[in-house]
């Protein structure tokens, strides 16, 4: 079992890090995020999604184990031979006790000091990036990604050759060119300019027919680049204990959602004995779409009664609790049931 966790862990992270991997890639590219970074986000991203993968990963892996184990008739040998279902089941928890520990330290703690710092790192690389100089026949987001420039070529001294600047400002769109342009940033690194020449600016929707053409010998543009720290905080980065003391619906849908994933995993210990029993000569992968279902369908029974909670659809006492006592007592009922067939 530990042997199929560590596996199964392993090849989901995996999967984890290679789809999270486009996303940051995607993002930095558009943003020119500095390439020291990336890999640091990459980290930061996955200690705040493993957490989903711990639990998964201990139901297929009892899952797997048990296939082996009953398709080569031990476990009916060992039957015969007086173990019973609870001594299975106390491996099985010995098992999932270090599992929940670290879904507990990593959901309740570390995933949201990370989650603090990947905001602070994004905000800061985006404040880096003004130090990278424009690059001849090169697109460059600034501003947040808000705006677009390029330019055909770069003198020596920084001036700007034939440029291009898009901006969009909700439907609208504003389209510059300019023969000469420099970019100035400010002495206190909050903001950066866009000093424009001999250029002609366009402004309008697309599909409107309706455009404004304004021709200039100098215009600036000014880029407030984002703050340090973000202004609004993200509820997946407000500690734990201040969540405890919360009576907001939205923070007792994240606190509730954080202590699901340490009970969920415990749940599943207990789901996965009566699962995993197979019948004589059956194949010992036969239960292991069952196990995927099981799982999907737990996880998407969490998310929709954390929508509710956040709502105020259900109570906070309530909380995400029934959704855990559902699973329970459905495996409480299962194990039951495998327990009188083991008999027989």
């Amino acid at each position: 079992m530990v042997t199929g966790f560590a596996v199964v862990t392993g090849v989901l992270l995996a999967i984890l890090l290679v789809y999270q991997g486009g996303a940051v890639l995607a993002r930095a590219a558009e943003l020119q995020y500095p390439s020291s970074v990336v890999l640091r986000l990459f980290a930061l991203g996955a200690l705040q999604n493993v957490t989903v993968l711990l639990p998964f990963a201990l139901l297929l892996a009892v899952v797997l184990a048990l296939g082996r184990l009953y398709s080569d008739n031990e476990l009916f040998a060992a039957q015969a031979c007086g173990l019973d279902f609870w001594r299975c089941q106390q491996v099985i928890v010995g098992v999932a006790v270090p599992v929940v520990a670290l879904a507990a330290l990593i959901t309740l703690e570390l995933a949201p000091r990370a989650a603090v710092a990947e905001s602070a790192l994004r905000a800061a690389a985006l404040r880096s990036a003004l130090s990278v100089p424009l690059q001849a026949g090169q697109f460059r987001s600034l501003g947040g990604g808000s705006t677009v420039v390029y330019a055909r070529g770069v003198a020596p001294d920084g001036e700007l050759q034939d440029v291009f600047i898009k901006r969009g400002r909700g439907d609208a769109v504003e389209a510059t060119v300019a023969r000469r342009a420099q970019l100035v940033v400010a002495p206190d690194g909050l903001s950066q300019t866009i000093t424009l020449r001999d250029g002609e600016r366009l402004e309008g929707s697309p599909g409107s027919g309706s455009w404004r053409i304004v021709r200039f010998g100098y215009q600036s543009i000014p880029l407030v680049l984002p703050p340090a720290k973000p202004v609004s905080v993200r509820r997946s980065e407000l500690p734990t204990m201040q969540l405890l003391r919360s009576v907001v619906p939205g923070e007792s849908a994240e606190l509730h959602t954080r202590l699901s994933w340490p009970l969920m995993t415990l749940v599943v210990a207990f789901v996965a004995l009566p699962l995993g029993r197979l019948r004589p000569r059956q194949n010992r992968f036969a239960r292991v779409w069952l196990a995927v279902l099981l799982f999907a369908l737990y996880a998407n029974l969490l998310q929709v009664a954390a929508l509710w909670l956040e709502r105020g659809a259900t109570p906070q006492w309530l909380g995400l609790w029934w959704v855990h006592g559902l699973v329970g007592a459905l495996a409480w009922l299962a194990f039951g049931i495998a327990r009188r067939w083991g008999r027989r």
